[in-house]
């Protein structure tokens, strides 16, 4: 089981499986050839990086850090052609006003992530976003299933 932190990503292929915990706001991107059976997971903080000044950790942002996992894929073979995804987390995690920009940064994650993996022509197959527990969540190349566990639910598969 290869683990992902925060505002971190990495690759596998099968039979090696990839995992990340503690999604709340925070996105989980997985890019997946089924054909190779190789995956990647980016564990995203933020929506975009050219808002922030200090923006060097490409994989902390879903603008780059989709980007770099898809170059890393295709750098061990992998096809975009082929390419599926599936995310996870980008949860309200505290219970404030909405207008606040700040605390509606789940939202935003789950939005920048999809337009991202849009202009790159990446179709997600699957996806278990929102609401406002948090996710750790494990892909299995080997069968493409995403398993996503949380405290005080059944784990399910995506």
């Amino acid at each position: 089981m290869i683990k992902v932190g925060m505002a971190d990503l990495n690759i596998c292929s099968s039979p090696d499986a990839i995992t990340t915990l503690g999604l709340g706001s925070c996105v989980g991107i997985i890019l997946y050839d089924p054909i190779l059976k190789i995956a990647g997971l980016a564990h995203i903080m933020l929506p975009d990086s050219t808002q922030i000044r200090s923006n060097e950790n490409v994989a902390k942002f879903a603008d780059t850090g989709i980007e770099t996992l898809l170059k890393q894929l295709i750098q061990k073979g992998a096809q975009r052609s082929r390419m599926i995804a599936k995310i996870a987390g980008g949860a309200q995690m505290f219970a404030f006003s909405a207008e606040n920009a700040m605390l509606s940064i789940g939202k935003k994650n789950v939005i920048a992530t999809k337009k991202k993996l849009s202009e790159l022509g990446i179709r997600i197959i699957a996806e278990d976003t929102g609401d406002s527990y948090g996710r750790t969540i494990e892909f299995y190349p080997e069968t493409g299933q995403l398993l996503i566990k949380a405290v005080g639910k059944e784990p399910k598969i995506i």
